[in-house]
């Protein structure tokens, strides 16, 4: 496919979450999903006011930042919106042309471009505005040689390798307020240089109770490898999972995360096997699955005792399966999902997942 990118994107960089105690949630990532302690910056590494550890398995890598003293702005932003996502960072070939060229087309800048240097080379970093108090930096390490960013120190421990599969970032969902997803959706457009990939309304994403909308962005016209689904509420009956999370959350901000996995049925043992809680989606959604998605390779058995879900487009079939939420608030979770050819996003399992969201809910008090 012909690159017809403003920028070029090469993939996501890294993916920092503010949190409460960063040593805490870094164990949470290694014990509970697999990923491997690879770097630390902090006050033992001369940076006195935060302390981040930074986590990797296959392709993705986490951050996890918090500050030191509870009047910085790191924890102002906890203590508003709980542990959530802070920055979808985006590997560039240049990032000060795509910091200019974002600004140019009517992105507000969150932090001018500057280069950090160390033994191993130099890194250029840019940063703009998204929804809520999310923002993407760009990135560019073409001339940087080290593990990941100048300050940051090789940090390994004496776990053993627990990797659960996990490859790479699918996609990263944001959850915004009434109207605006239009709003953003223009904005990946206009400044970014994404395309429309899917629309969906409140008849395909609905229950009898809630509803929601979405539309899809992404690189098409580059390599395609960012994804950014775009979620607002809809009118229904009682409070939607969009409205809990906009409440909690207390503004719009990162739903969740994706992760790509080549074996499903392997991953999703090995998660739960290290406690990770899944949503419940009840035997009785197996019994017509075969007749929506046809056949496939996978063990239908297995997949209903790891309650995996199943959905096919016009370019294969692919298996998905959602976390509960992992922070102390009903917000951010994870999917976890192995695509077998197929390009979409499970919309034939929208009805049995947002069911399985509204039980949660119902127990929470907030439907």
């Amino acid at each position: 496919m012909t690159n017809k990118d403003i920028f070029p994107i090469n993939g996501t960089d890294y993916i920092e979450f503010y949190v409460g105690n960063s040593k805490q949630a870094a164990i949470f990532y290694q014990a509970g999903m697999g990923f491997k302690l690879v770097a630390y910056r902090g006050p033992l590494t001369g940076v006195p006011d935060r302390e981040s550890y930074v986590v990797q398995q296959g392709k993705i890598r986490f951050v996890l930042t918090s500050a030191i003293s509870g009047d910085h702005e790191i924890a102002k932003h906890v203590n508003k919106h709980g542990d959530g996502v802070k920055d979808l960072a985006l590997w560039v070939d240049d990032a000060k042309q795509s910091f200019e060229t974002a600004i140019a087309r009517g992105a507000e800048i969150a932090y001018e471009p500057y280069t950090i240097t160390d033994d191993n080379g130099s890194v250029t970093l840019a940063a703009i505005k998204t929804y809520g108090e999310t923002i993407h930096t760009f990135v560019e390490r073409k001339n940087y040689k080290g593990l990941f960013l100048p300050g940051f120190e090789a940090k390994e421990n004496d776990r053993k390798d627990l990797d659960c599969g996990l490859k790479v970032v699918d996609h990263c969902v944001g959850n915004v307020g009434w109207g605006q997803m239009d709003i953003w959706t223009k904005f990946y457009q206009e400044v970014m240089g994404f395309e429309l990939l899917v629309t969906f309304d409140d008849k395909d994403i609905s229950t009898k109770y809630t509803a929601l909308m979405s539309k899809v962005v992404s690189n098409i016209n580059g390599n395609g490898y960012i994804k950014f689904p775009i979620n607002e509420p809809a009118k229904g009956l009682k409070k939607s999972q969009i409205e809990e999370y906009l409440d909690f959350y207390e503004g719009a901000g990162v739903q969740h995360i994706a992760l790509m996995t080549h074996d499903i049925i392997a991953t999703i043992e090995r998660l739960r096997e290290n406690g990770i809680e899944f949503l419940y989606v009840p035997d009785t959604y197996y019994d017509t699955v075969t007749e929506r998605v046809g056949e496939i390779e996978e063990d239908m058995e297995m997949l209903k005792k790891l309650n995996i879900l199943i959905d096919r487009d016009e370019e294969g079939y692919l298996l998905q399966l959602f976390t509960k939420p992992v922070m102390n608030r009903p917000t951010v979770f994870f999917e976890i999902i192995q695509r077998k050819g197929a390009e979409s996003f499970g919309k034939g399992n929208f009805q049995a997942l947002f069911e399985s969201i509204e039980r949660e809910q119902e127990l929470r008090g907030t439907l």
